[in-house]
């Protein structure tokens, strides 16, 4: 029996119950709008009478007064200094100005759009919006930098929300941060510490090693030890303009809500909003580094490298200097007989014990630029480190939900369905309607393959399914499934994501079904602590009873791991071989 694809299904539930924007006679409708049901599945949908469309200089009337009551609000919720300032009116004019053209480009081109019977030629109308619009968007975030550079870096990676001419266009912004002078960075040393950087540092190279969107880092050498370290410093124009700029972002993305309700991405700027303020402290970085070192610091098999913290400030972060090389640097890799399976192995290992490990903290942010290799033929087992930066943004998992979405990944690896389905809402409240799109997003593969066998190597033809799928409609569910549910499961989808391109920068000979024998580890580990915790609830371990519990659980757990050794042993030698196949799993609960 053949199984129905993710598109299929998304198709069949339409069929069934579905709601037409136009519907909505004076309200305004999405950037993607769906084809008609008669066209895009071949069934007989109701036909609506044309509606009247707000007359032109309405809109820009209605567009201009939201814009000018949201920008007042903003300017007059900072400082009395920031308000009366020029240069907060121009940055507030830049990004109201770019919103009115923007929402004003998109609904003249989705008028024009209904008016062309040519499908290709429609397609091409509103890729150019969209390519005119991203490229107005770009220039603002690159004049405004800071907060706004990291929103345009986040959204250059959200490929499976936004049209590629928007992920395209915000690609440069990962290379393109900006670099504070000299001069304002010892000003800021000054006023942060009372002291003068000389004071302190023997050294200071004047040129940072790497800048990022809200922070730079310099090489120094302190005075009093001669000791080299990374001096990381926060851009002194964040703290001026910080309140400004969230509340820029704010009103941009409440405004597109209130044109484009289906395509609602408040819940974004919401996790912005709540997490910038914590990565602007470096002082909560330099907890978070500390409790991660001391975490892997009991499990030594694991080659992870934190850098010790010497001292932090709110905006000045002194460390230890650990040097290493982008983990996408193929030619050091293999050069330095470094094997990239085992990187990719060691990676998975790291974030696994993140997310399931007991107290284990989750860095939230592992992209290629926190992330550097290095050799190191002295460590046992392996001949690499793996260098861990930049630990400000990171979450807690509650046991409660690490433990269901162990249970709810060992029914994605056994085909489980049901199990699937029932994990699913516990861990993020998703109903069975949504479930094909839920197990997609936190996979990244197709939901024929997520039902059959998801440890096969993601071919073209299925990223082809999954991007038509979309097209077709998806998208606008999927935005609407990420707003609902909740934040922690955002920043574990998005953990997911960059470790996944992370392995797939590596182009290993192994496949995607390592990777999930490695998670099916920790998930039964998870797994088999809840179940002796269950079995200490009744009474001693050494209660005939409870011991035969314990014994069972036991073996289960063994039974699992002794498959998965096999399972691992069979990929290492088809690996030796050549060859790159996933494998059925079988059942392992």
């Amino acid at each position: 029996m053949l199984k129905p694809t993710f598109s299929s299904l998304f198709a069949k539930r339409l069929g069934a119950s579905w709601t037409c924007a136009r519907c909505r006679i004076q309200g305004p409708r999405p950037i993607f709008p769906r084809a008609p049901l008669s066209r895009r599945y071949g069934t007989t949908g109701p036909s609506f009478p044309p509606q009247p469309r707000p007359k032109p200089r309405r809109r820009a009337a209605v567009l201009l007064a939201t814009a000018g009551g949201g920008a007042t609000a903003m300017l007059l919720s900072v400082r009395d200094d920031v308000k009366s300032s020029y240069e907060a009116i121009e940055r507030s004019g830049r990004v109201v100005s770019t919103l009115v053209l923007c929402v004003n480009d998109y609904r003249t081109t989705l008028n024009q759009r209904d008016l062309l019977n040519d499908p290709d030629e429609r397609e091409h109308v509103l890729k150019a919006c969209h390519k005119r619009c991203a490229d107005r968007t770009l220039k603002v975030l690159e004049k405004n930098g800071g907060i706004f550079i990291k929103l345009g870096q986040h959204l250059s990676a959200m490929n499976y929300l936004l049209p590629a001419e928007w992920t395209t266009t915000f690609v440069p912004l990962q290379d393109k941060c900006p670099v504070s002078s000299f001069k304002s960075i010892e000003e800021m040393f000054r006023k942060d510490t009372g002291e003068d950087l000389w004071d302190y540092f023997s050294e200071f190279s004047p040129e940072p090693i790497g800048a990022a969107s809200l922070a730079q880092v310099h090489l120094a050498t302190i005075k009093e030890t001669g000791q080299k370290v990374a001096v990381k410093v926060q851009h002194p124009s964040l703290e001026k303009w910080a309140k400004l700029d969230m509340s820029l972002t704010s009103f941009t993305f409440s405004t597109l809500k209130r044109f484009f309700p289906e395509y609602d991405l408040e819940w974004l700027s919401s996790e912005i909003e709540a997490s910038l303020p914590i990565e602007l402290d470096f002082q909560c970085e330099a907890q978070n580094a500390r409790r991660t070192k001391d975490h892997f610091s009991r499990i030594p098999e694991l080659p992870l490298v934190i850098p010790d913290i010497i001292w932090a400030k709110k905006r000045i972060l002194v460390m230890a200097c650990e040097a290493g090389h982008r983990l996408d640097d193929l030619e050091y890799l293999d050069s330095n007989g470094i094997d990239r399976d085992e990187v990719s192995a060691t990676l998975a290992r790291i974030f696994n014990e993140m997310i399931f490990g007991d107290n284990a903290p989750l860095h939230c942010d592992p992209h290629g630029g926190n992330i550097a290799i290095r050799k190191n033929p002295a460590r046992h087992g392996l001949n690499f480190d793996i260098i861990l930066y930049d630990h400000g943004l990171y979450r807690d998992i509650p046991q409660s939900l690490r433990r269901s979405y162990a249970k709810m990944w060992l029914a994605i690896i056994d085909g489980d369905m049901e199990r699937m389905k029932k994990y699913a809402k516990e861990v993020a409240g998703v109903g069975e309607d949504k479930f094909p799109l839920f197990a997609s997003a936190i996979t990244g593969r197709d939901f024929s393959v997520v039902s059959s066998s998801i440890t096969k190597p993601k071919e073209a033809s299925e990223q082809k399914t999954m991007r038509t799928a979309l097209q077709d409609g998806l998208l606008v569910d999927l935005v609407q499934m990420l707003g609902q549910v909740p934040r922690i499961i955002l920043l574990i989808l998005k953990t997911n994501d960059l470790t996944r391109s992370l392995d797939e920068s590596l182009h290993t000979r192994q496949g995607p079904a390592r990777q999930f024998l490695i998670l099916a580890r920790y998930c039964m580990r998870t797994v088999f602590h809840e179940q002796l915790e269950e079995i200490r609830r009744r009474g001693s371990l050494f209660w005939p009873p409870n011991a035969l519990r314990a014994l069972a659980a036991w073996l289960g757990y063994l039974r699992v791991g002794i498959k998965l050794e096999a399972f691992e042993l069979w990929i290492g030698i088809k690996r030796a071989f050549g060859y790159r196949n996933g494998i059925g799993l079988g059942a392992m609960a």
